[in-house]
């Protein structure tokens, strides 16, 4: 049988590996427990069939905190040393892509309603259904979410044990008909214990170490900077084959974004997409909420004519700073003479002092978030 979770976490801290960190140990000290728990119910679960009995129902685990806590590593220690077949790991984003696939599919062959067949399909032969990365940014999710984990977690008896960046009651947080979705956090407060890894120290400050958030000029240089920082900060390994998942924002109003490259709370998006487009403060305190890292490429030199991207842009940057989104770009120029003349010029000397500060150290240490 695999070390269990909290020996594993033991041994990569006396190699040096890991530093001590308490909130990481209690995670550990948990998941640990619930493995035990479920290894425990799948070799008494034979004879409880045979007494009549049903074995209890282990409570699942919501993981929550900031970028680099070490949710994700302490997820894969779970799972890694969960010794039973009837497991699963996927990462939420492209778990939810799959429920409404089927959905579709159960629609076609049956006019009812699709969510307890996809349960069933879902949970058949699944006892631990582990997520990376919870977060509902659009409104088709979170309609559904509340009664399609009710079914899996109520009926077909599946543990669930998932990380995010926020805590659940912040799920979903100023959307679209968020009373709908309430029952769905009600359900994890009731299902699921609540653990907090929200601690000051980002560990993933260390894989980007040495790298420059602002690259210039454009071209193949400063794509690969960008990409490397992507790497670095979602363990994407470009070698596995596997393709970048993409994302949509619900923007409200039957408006979604299209976000082309989406991992792990960072996305990607060119300058194009955000402000060529007609686009308001709305759309990207979306962005902001959503993504605890933006990296833009391809933003050029403004002038004149480009006064309407040149105003978007700054209602941009002041979204992405008021919630401490991390920024990484491709730019033509360095912050300071990207428009320089034009309507608006003058004022775009604070969106510059702002570009400036969200490339030091301190900026990048903070949490994402309004800070309220």
């Amino acid at each position: 049988m695999s070390a269990s979770p909290m020996s594993r976490y033991d041994e990569l801290v006396a190699a040096g590996e890991l530093r001590p960190d308490p909130e990481q140990a209690a995670a550990a000290r948990k998941l640990a427990a619930l493995r035990h728990q479920l290894t425990d119910r799948a070799e008494t679960g034979f004879i409880g069939k045979l007494l009549g009995k049903k074995p209890a129902q282990p409570r699942g685990i919501y993981m929550w905190g900031g970028v680099g806590r070490g949710k994700s590593m302490l997820m894969d220690l779970f799972h890694d040393a969960l010794a039973i077949k009837e497991k699963r790991r996927v990462h939420f984003h492209a778990f939810m892509q799959e429920v409404h696939q089927k959905m579709r599919s159960w629609r076609q062959a049956d006019p009812g309603d699709p969510i307890p067949n996809v349960a069933r399909e879902l949970g058949a032969d699944l006892r631990c259904l582990c997520f990376d990365e919870m977060v509902v940014n659009n409104s088709a999710d979170a309609m559904i979410m509340s009664r399609l984990f009710r079914a899996l977690i109520v009926d077909e008896g599946v543990t669930i044990v998932t990380t995010s960046n926020r805590p659940p009651h912040d799920l979903y947080k100023d959307g679209l008909n968020r009373e709908h979705f309430l029952p769905f956090i009600d359900l994890i407060e009731n299902r699921l214990d609540i653990i907090p890894l929200n601690g000051p120290t980002d560990y993933r400050l260390d894989r980007i170490g040495g790298l420059d958030t602002w690259h210039t000029p454009l071209g193949d240089d400063a794509t690969a900077q960008v990409r490397e920082a992507f790497f670095r900060l979602t363990d994407y390994d470009p070698d596995d084959g596997a393709h970048v998942p993409s994302s949509e924002i619900d923007l409200g109003g039957g408006r979604n974004l299209h976000v082309p490259r989406a991992l792990k709370g960072v996305a990607v998006f060119s300058f194009k997409r955000l402000c060529r487009e007609a686009r308001g403060a709305s759309d990207y305190l979306a962005i902001a909420r959503t993504f605890h890292t933006v990296i833009i490429v391809g933003i050029p030199l403004m002038g004149p004519d480009d006064r309407n991207e040149a105003a978007r842009f700054v209602t941009l940057i002041d979204a992405l700073y008021e919630y401490r989104v991390k920024l990484f770009v491709t730019a033509a120029a360095v912050p300071e003479n990207l428009y320089q003349s034009g309507d608006g010029s003058f004022e775009f000397e604070r969106t510059v002092s702002r570009l400036m500060e969200m490339q030091s150290d301190e900026y990048m240490a903070l949490g994402h978030g309004t800070g309220d």
